[in-house]
């Protein structure tokens, strides 16, 4: 076994990843690994930008309430008043490590803001319609250049390493991790990363549903991981669903930003009709979860394959100004969107729920922080307001390291290494494939925008027969990427299940045919092993 010895293991690569990273390099010995390259994580397909009061209309108190208001009363006051004061200096630390913000000449800020469904004004700073893009690329820059931080391409980890697998530190009141077994997928072997403090930092789950928006990372391996270790979970029911994915054969997973409904984007049917005005009166600049929901009952009641989102009234320069990116992968796909609507679905998008965290991203084990879509600060509620995302990655991160910098050191321990001499090569592979495939296709059809208790039963069903297989699985065969992603996968979707199961009302991204009403006092779901 190969052990490798840092003060900080990062597991993920995106903007929470990278920014702690960045944060801590001055005085600490930092390694990341990414289960692809440094520029696949979810945070680089952000189209829209970043929320932040930056003018002098607005305030963080306004950003608040916003954000309260979509959160459908499960946000937490303090967690979201602190990130929303923070959201300035945010951006301002972006601004200061090279990012390109499109500017407006005139503008109190020098920036152009925009505006996004359940903002009451304009507020998203961004690049065009590349804004993860454009971080990811300044910041990945400045993260190979330093000597502090080093990054391993093509590992996915497979389990945290606690107390309780350390013989000289049983008992849960002083459970901790020490770092986690790795696979190198370049070799197929397992390495020990042992760290002073550990961050998760593997974004959301929505690859656990057919439709998404989200890269094939996505699989909810942080969540999975924490779980695992004993980490409290909450929330995990509120799955926000994008409302405008484009409908392409050829482009399953491409955004339509939330900023051209901000912008002046008209969502219509086949025949032309506008039907947003019908479910809520802010009509397209409702919340995403109220959006999706609309079009979904349209799909169905119409028998529609998808609906169309029209901005062929605004200028061609407009919008190859505003939706570069946007503009000319439709127009590679045969769609003008100067001259024709966009045809559009909604899909998987965001996790609000994950792994309980305080402000700092401390977890319920000593030295495990986590940060970005992993963890549940309290934040998003029961819908995340469209664009916090990003800045809540930047705040939590920036607060983490400031933790990670005033903790103790911890004593060194002895740590097992990876048995696997009871396990043998897989005989048939095509078992992980099919078991993949079954998992999102029912998760889609029992759990996603709209569910009902029959459907969420049925997938309970499901999940724990295909666990058990694949369980068999993994403790009889060497462990591949493949097979580790899908059990993080049925992990996460009998966490989404069983906080359905629990929520006994419609709030927010969870909505039940059963039950329909929302309960005067709201509660979060929290799960704990």
């Amino acid at each position: 076994m190969q052990n490798h010895y840092f003060d900080t293991l990062i597991i993920g690569s995106g903007l929470a990843g990278y920014t702690l990273a960045l944060n801590l390099a001055q005085e600490k010995k930092v390694c990341i690994v990414t289960k692809l390259s440094t520029n696949d994580g979810a945070s680089g397909w952000a189209q829209g930008g970043i929320a932040a009061a930056l003018s002098n209309h607005d305030s963080p108190e306004k950003h608040a309430q916003d954000t309260l208001q979509a959160g459908a009363g499960l946000c937490n006051e303090e967690i979201t008043y602190d990130i929303t004061k923070k959201g300035p200096q945010a951006i301002q630390w972006l601004i200061d490590q090279g990012v390109e913000f499109t500017r407006e000449q005139g503008s109190e800020t020098g920036y152009h803001l925009t505006n996004e469904g359940g903002h009451s004004m304009r507020r998203i700073i961004h690049s065009g319609d590349a804004t993860g893009k454009a971080i990811q690329q300044t910041l990945i820059e400045k993260i190979k250049q330093h000597p502090n931080i080093h990054v391993s391409e093509h590992h996915i980890a497979i389990d945290l390493i606690t107390s309780d697998k350390v013989s000289d530190h049983p008992g849960e009141h002083n459970k901790r991790c020490f770092g986690a077994y790795i696979l190198d997928k370049r070799n197929d072997k397992v390495r020990t990363f042992i760290a002073q403090n550990t961050v998760l930092a593997t974004g959301g789950a929505s690859k656990v549903y057919l439709y998404t928006t989200n890269p094939d990372t996505a699989t909810g391996d942080g969540i999975a991981m924490g779980w695992r270790a004993g980490c409290r979970i909450a929330n995990m029911e509120f799955i926000q669903f994008h409302p405008t994915c484009l409908y392409h054969p050829y482009a399953k997973t491409f955004l339509i930003s939330e900023a051209v409904r901000g912008e002046g984007g008209l969502l219509k049917l086949p025949n032309g009709a506008q039907f947003m005005s019908k479910h809520d009166p802010r009509a397209e600049l409702a919340p995403r979860d109220i959006v999706a929901r609309a079009i979904d009952f349209e799909m169905k009641k119409r028998g529609l394959d998808c609906v169309y989102l029209d901005i062929s009234h605004k200028p061609l320069d407009f919008l190859q100004n505003h939706f570069p990116n946007i503009y000319s992968r439709c127009l590679e796909l045969g769609i003008d969107i100067a001259k024709k609507p966009i045809p559009v679905v909604p899909a998987a998008h965001y996790t609000c729920g994950g792994i309980v965290t305080d402000k700092n991203g401390q977890t319920d084990l000593h030295n495990l922080y986590a940060i970005g879509e992993t963890a549940h600060t309290g934040l998003h509620g029961a819908n995340r307001l469209a664009s916090n995302s990003l800045l809540e990655c930047l705040v939590i991160a920036q607060a983490a390291a400031k933790d990670i910098m005033n903790q103790p050191p911890v004593a060194s321990v002895k740590l097992p290494d990876w048995d696997e001499s009871r396990v043998t090569d897989a005989d048939e592979e095509i078992v992980i494939s099919h078991n993949w495939d079954e998992l999102r296709r029912f998760m889609w059809s029992y759990v996603g925008i709209v569910r009902t208790t029959k459907r969420l039963q049925r997938a309970q069903r499901r999940i724990e027969l295909l666990r058990e297989e694949i369980n068999e699985y993994y403790t009889n065969f060497r462990v591949t990427s493949d097979l580790l992603e899908l059990r993080n996968l049925v992990d996460t979707d009998d966490l989404i299940v069983r906080s359905a199961q629990l929520r006994h009302e419609s709030r927010g991204l969870h909505f039940s045919r059963d039950y329909p009403d929302t309960l005067l006092h709201a509660e979060d779901i929290v799960l704990k092993r």
